[in-house]
């Protein structure tokens, strides 16, 4: 145990470096995921007929491993962080897009005749209505997205994106377990926290009516 803290304080540097190239290329990857799933979300619940072709093209890309599809995109894309990000945004979408979708859809239907009976348009229920009800359900995606991406990240390293894979790949070429761990211990507490604070955030977010209805 000391020889792994006494050599982390020693690379500290270095750590800390991979560790907020590792926090960038993660948060880039969900936030333009996001500006995709849920817009798209949105327009699935208006295009119902839509909705199951593209959710199953979304779910394939998600089960192709991630190794085959770095593989796949590094002949087409070349190597370095514009390909991690590529394949990164890729994987963040489907747990967003069918967070959106299945929050909006589940909105109760008496909410939205309400709404319509005090005259609101699509677009006021949509802002007014659906999105507030249905957004712990949609940071709930953004929150299994991110803890993903922040894990799939390390493997981005292997086609020159950085980040703390780069460590965790240096130690296993050169038997160095310590560095092994200190790309492995910060990814894991990047992910433990990243998934504490959105969680938090879900909280926040959910109305106080529905968050006392769910706890009775």
């Amino acid at each position: 145990m000391a020889d792994i803290v006494g050599f982390m304080i020693s690379k500290r540097q270095l750590i800390v470096d991979a560790t907020l190239q590792h926090i960038f290329i993660s948060l880039f990857a969900v936030l333009l995921g996001a500006l995709v799933a849920i817009p798209l979300g949105i327009l699935l619940t208006r295009k119902k007929g839509m909705a199951k072709p593209i959710m199953a093209v979304a779910g394939i890309v998600q089960t192709i491993p991630s190794l085959v599809l770095f593989g796949l995109a590094m002949p087409v894309f070349g190597i370095g962080i514009k390909t991690g990000l590529i394949v990164l945004i890729l994987y963040s979408i489907l747990p967003i897009l069918q967070n959106t979708y299945t929050g909006i859809r589940e909105v109760e239907h008496k909410y939205i005749e309400s709404a319509k009976g005090m005259g609101m348009g699509s677009l006021q229920i949509l802002f007014n209505i659906e999105l507030p009800i249905a957004l712990p359900v949609i940071v709930a995606g953004i929150r299994i997205s991110t803890v993903y991406i922040i894990s799939w990240a390390t493997i981005a390293a292997l086609i020159g994106s950085g980040g703390l894979g780069d460590l965790i790949f240096t130690g296993l070429q050169t038997y160095n377990y310590n560095m092994i761990l200190s790309g492995a211990l910060p990814a894991c507490l990047l992910a433990l926290i990243t998934g504490v604070l959105i969680g938090a955030v879900q909280k926040a977010v959910t109305p106080k009516g529905l968050r006392n209805w769910k706890g009775g």
